[in-house]
Formats: C-alpha cells, sequence, structure tokens
C-alpha cells in the first residue's frame, strides 16, 4: 500500500513521543513491503526531501512570519504550520497517488481533510491524546475549546480512529460520540534494543546514586499528572519498612521546584536524587538498575515509560488509570495502586521489594509479553490492517465533496496523477 503521513512533528524535530512513534511505524511499514512518505514540519525556508530506511520524508519550508509556537500564539502558528504543510504535500500527491491519508492528532487536521479530498483516499486518524483529557475533563479557554472542535471534527472525517490504549478509545468515542467499531486499538511501540544494557552498565548507574538501600526509579516529565508528588509521600513509610531506601528521578518539568520542596517537608530529600532529562542510552541501564520502577500517573493515555522500565529488565508498579490499565490486564505491570492513593503504593512497592525473586519472576515474564505485543513490526502489521479495512470503506470526506478523481488516471495509480489545475469533479 501507498501511505501518506502527516505528523507535525518528525526527528531530529521532535517535541515529544509522537514524532519517534511515526518515524518508527513508517520504517516498519517500509520493511514490511509498502511505500510510505511522510510529510512533516522543517526547518529551513525551503522544502527537503530526505530518504531515510527507505522512507520518504518531505520536510515543509518554514514561512518568514514572525509566529513562534506559544500558548498565545498556538492557533496561529499552527494555521502557518498547515499551510507550510499543504505546499510541501501537494507536489507529492501529483505524482504518487497514495491508497490512505494517516493523520496523526489535530495540528495535521487541515491538511489531512484537504489532502483526502484531493486525492479522494480515506483518511486514518490516530489520536494521540486529546485536549479534554489533558484538562481532565474541562475546556476552560476559548484555545481549549477551539482545540476540542479540530479534534472531533477531524475524528468525523476519518475513515478509521487509531488509539493507543482502551482507555482513549473510551474517551474518543465519548468525547466525539462516535461508534466503538471505528475505533481501533494499536499500542505505542518500543524497540527492545534500545533498552537492553549489560550488567556492567547497570552496576554503574547504581553506583551513581547515593546509598545502599533499595532503589526506586521515577522517569518522566515534572508536571502534576505524572504523580510524583504521591511517590515522595509515600517514601517516609517505605524508608520505615525498607531502612536505606532510595529514588532516582529522570526528568524535568515545571512542577519540579514544587516537587523539590516536597521533598524537604516529608524529610526525605536526602533520599532521593535528581538527575534532570536522561537521554534514551543512559536511561536504560538506569531503570534496569533499580529493583522497581514506578509510574504513579494521575492521568495517562498509554504510559510508554513502564514499556520501557519492563524492557529495562524491572519490575513496574502502576496506577490503575488510563492506559496503565491496559498494562495491568496483560500482567505488564507487577503490581498496581489506585492513582493518589499513598497507602496502595506503599503496600505494592514493598510487596516487591519484600519478595524479590517472585518481582523478578514477574519481569521476566511482563519482558516476554512486551517483545511479542509492543515491538514495532507488531505494531506497524496492525495498522496496515488498519489501512487495508479503511480503504475498503467508502472515503468519508471524498464521498461528501463529490469523488474528486483524475482524468485519464485509475485510483492507486503511482505516476502521472495531474496537477491540481487539471482536476475535475467525477
Amino acid at each position: 500500500m501507498r501511505v501518506l503521513m502527516l505528523s507535525w512533528e518528525y526527528p531530529p524535530l521532535v517535541v515529544g513521543g509522537l514524532g519517534t512513534h511515526v518515524e518508527a511505524v513508517s520504517r516498519e511499514l517500509v520493511a514490511a513491503g509498502h511505500e510510505v512518505c511522510v510529510v512533516t514540519r522543517g526547518d529551513r525556508t525551503e522544502p527537503v526531501d530526505e530518504v531515510h530506511h527507505g522512507v520518504r520524508i518531505r520536510r515543509a519550508a518554514t514561512d518568514p512570519i514572525d509566529v513562534n509556537f506559544t500558548t498565545e500564539t498556538l492557533l496561529a502558528w499552527s494555521q502557518a504550520a498547515e499551510h507550510s504543510l499543504l505546499r510541501a504535500a501537494l507536489p507529492v500527491v501529483r505524482r504518487w497517488h497514495p491508497d490512505v491519508v494517516h493523520a496523526h492528532d489535530w495540528l495535521v487536521a487541515q491538511s489531512a481533510v484537504t489532502l483526502a479530498q484531493v486525492t479522494g483516499r480515506p483518511i486514518v486518524a490516530t489520536i494521540h491524546a486529546t485536549e479534554a483529557g489533558r484538562h481532565q475533563g474541562w475546556l476552560p479557554e476559548p484555545l481549549n475549546r477551539a482545540i476540542h472542535s479540530v479534534e472531533r471534527w477531524l475524528v468525523h472525517e476519518a475513515a478509521a480512529i487509531i488509539t493507543c490504549s482502551t482507555f482513549m478509545r473510551d474517551e474518543v468515542t465519548t468525547l466525539f460520540e462516535i461508534p466503538t467499531r471505528r475505533v481501533a486499538v494499536v499500542p505505542n511501540g518500543i524497540d527492545e534494543l534500545d533498552w537492553s544494557s549489560t550488567p556492567t552498565a547497570r552496576a554503574a548507574a547504581r553506583a551513581r546514586i547515593p546509598g545502599d538501600g533499595p532503589l526506586l526509579a521515577f522517569a518522566g516529565r515534572l508536571v502534576h499528572e505524572k504523580g510524583l508528588q504521591t511517590l515522595l509521600s509515600a517514601l517516609p513509610r517505605l524508608r520505615r519498612r525498607h531502612p536505606g531506601l532510595r529514588l532516582v528521578v529522570a526528568g524535568t518539568g515545571p512542577y519540579e521546584a514544587v516537587l523539590r520542596e516536597r521533598a524537604k517537608a516529608l524529610r526525605v530529600a536526602r533520599a532521593v536524587t535528581w538527575l534532570g532529562f536522561v537521554p534514551a542510552g543512559e536511561l536504560a541501564p538506569l531503570l534496569g538498575a533499580a529493583d522497581v520502577a514506578v509510574v504513579p500517573s494521575l492521568y495517562e493515555p498509554f504510559g510508554l515509560v513502564a514499556i520501557e522500565a519492563v524492557a529495562a529488565g524491572v519490575a513496574v508498579v502502576v496506577a490503575e488509570t488510563g492506559g496503565l490499565r491496559d498494562l495491568i490486564a496483560t500482567d505488564v505491570a507487577s503490581a498496581s495502586f489506585a492513582p493518589g492513593e499513598v497507602e496502595g503504593l506503599v503496600t505494592a512497592v514493598s510487596g516487591l521489594l519484600s519478595e524479590p525473586i517472585a518481582a523478578d519472576r514477574r519481569a521476566v515474564q511482563a519482558a516476554r509479553t512486551v517483545r511479542r505485543d509492543f515491538g514495532w513490526p507488531s505494531i506497524a502489521a496492525r495498522t496496515a490492517a488498519i489501512y487495508a479495512a479503511a480503504v475498503d470503506r467508502p472515503a468519508r470526506v471524498a464521498g461528501r465533496a463529490g469523488g474528486l478523481t483524475c482524468p485519464g488516471g485509475t485510483a492507486g495509480a503511482a505516476p502521472g496523477l495531474p496537477a491540481l489545475t487539471t482536476m475535475t469533479k467525477a
């Protein structure tokens, strides 16, 4: 199949996990025999064409306008970015007719809808998170409501929707009032080799942390919804049960000062090592060196760090929220607790520390599950199956637009897609 992938970020221009996800899926789709062209944001004043691992990448030009990516200017920035994305994509579809347009999140919604109309092909939309979900169900400002409306539009125009967890599937179907059958769950994936490390590397990572008691690890952005405050509140009780216990925190964020003050107020500041941002190559042995990794999130669409920790070889305790529930149901998580519940976290972590042989056994089994279900070849195969099903359905947008077709050509033909000025309605 020919896949036109739209993403507002793609390595090396990466803000979060979305760009890494798009790159890995695209690479594996090509390895499986599909053609993939990714149209994404660039950082030059003209479009740039590249090929990596067989994936064609077209980076859009950056327009010479003074609009930066800030909360106040986000909608203006997104409009400018979408115009640039479209100008980059339209020459591509003149020469190369995709079978499906795959849009990642709301920042490429307008481009996806326009390109679906131009090509007459269906949209598959991956919703990585929702604006309402990010704000715990509230849409307090005009900006939040505007983003929500774009998300709704994209979801209703798509022939198929992909979410990363059953929690996100339920959130999308409820928020946007669509039937569950239109949403497929495909989890985020990992490259297992990126998370393996040697015993020597793990020992060196552990030696960086002061003390010699049991070691807990937390990795993630330091924001309220990641729940590190719950873990800090549990430390005094955990240290009474397990003398010398310490915590290493890998990550930065706007909540860091508040969290450091909380650790001081709880009199556990000396038991916490704050490493700041830790590159993936160093994070793998650090997680693998811990006795238990804790993911105490209050809101978590998926919980990629939990998968990464399991792949690194450590038992994981997670909060029973969002996409983390899927990891509990499949025994990827070794133990769990109610989000925000300090005593539940203490019980879950202490249970693993008190029975290390059983904890190791659970961690090994969880790693097998991750290898089977969360490797990129598996993720790409499931994504391709969704493409095939979407192509068999009538194109929602193109159907309402009158079914744009190309004179002298057939749908799916690779060469010779004429310039837009010669296109007519069937």
